[in-house]
């Protein structure tokens, strides 16, 4: 998927980071509030519309943005593809302002079911907005976490690199969100246990606010009551750095010359994620 971005302004561009995002959290934060707080559903659902989410929310802002959803995207964007430097912390503000909006829709909206499952709002259903180590029950340490967001997210990475890469065997521009939500979906299948797949600091941070705004006092530690935010924050940019240096220096300088659209300058065009 490429997309020349000049002509819409960093205005246009946070405006549909902020809506792309939103629509992922919406449906994210959404079903993970329909399984654990009414029990309708399981694993598999919860996999399933997160990528879905992301397929949706990246047909809604590619156009405008690239739609890269996720600040540690931006980054590895920023380091690999020529994405300007200037835009990252303004992508990752709208990112994280989108998922934090949705978040609190999600929390308004379910308010009933999640206080009747879990009156004292604690790591019960704490999940529903933010990951903790082994999705709160499961015998992972903070550490364990780390590590796995840092392989998460450079999976996530790697293979959107792949995805998005016209010289690679790349689906075009109109199928790409479809086979990034099947990633994502791939990956919450795989890699969702000792993490609950956040890779994405905005996912995290924005709910993670929004929760502890609504009543959930210990948002910002784990179960072991060791402070866990910075986790999904932190983890995710270094695994989208090493992913996208894996693509960049195993696949990419491998691959045959480029078409003349592909020679175009990286601030002209931008991969999209």
């Amino acid at each position: 998927m490429v997309r020349n971005l000049k002509a819409h302004g960093l205005a246009g561009e946070m405006a549909a980071e902020f809506v792309g995002t939103m629509i992922l959290i919406l449906f994210g934060c959404g079903v993970v509030a329909q399984v654990v707080a009414a029990g309708i559903g399981d694993h598999d659902s919860i996999a399933w519309a997160w990528g879905l989410g992301v397929t949706l929310g990246v047909y809604v802002a590619s156009r405008i943005s690239g739609a890269h959803l996720n600040p540690a995207v931006t980054v590895a964007l920023a380091v690999f593809k020529g994405f300007e430097w200037r835009k990252v912390a303004p992508y990752a503000l709208a990112q994280t302002a989108g998922a934090f909006l949705a978040a609190l829709l999600v929390r308004w909206n379910y308010t009933e079911v999640l206080n009747a499952k879990d009156p004292g709002l604690t790591v019960k259903t704490q999940g529903v907005f933010s990951t903790l180590p082994g999705n709160g029950t499961l015998p992972v340490g903070d550490w364990g976490a780390f590590r796995d967001q840092i392989i998460g997210t450079a999976i996530l990475v790697l293979v959107i690199f792949a995805i998005t890469d016209l010289r690679n065997t790349s689906p075009g521009a109109n199928l790409a969100p479809v086979v990034v939500g099947f990633l994502v979906v791939a990956i919450g299948m795989a890699w969702g246990t000792n993490a609950g797949y956040a890779i994405n600091p905005a996912r995290d941070f924005g709910p993670r606010l929004a929760s502890w705004l609504t009543g959930y006092d210990t948002a910002w530690s784990d179960q072991y009551g060791f402070p866990y935010w910075w986790i999904p924050i932190v983890a995710p940019v270094i695994g989208a750095v090493i992913g996208g240096a894996i693509y960049k220096f195993l696949i990419e300088r491998h691959l045959p010359a480029g078409e003349p659209l592909d020679a175009m300058p990286a601030k002209d065009f931008e991969t999209a994620a």
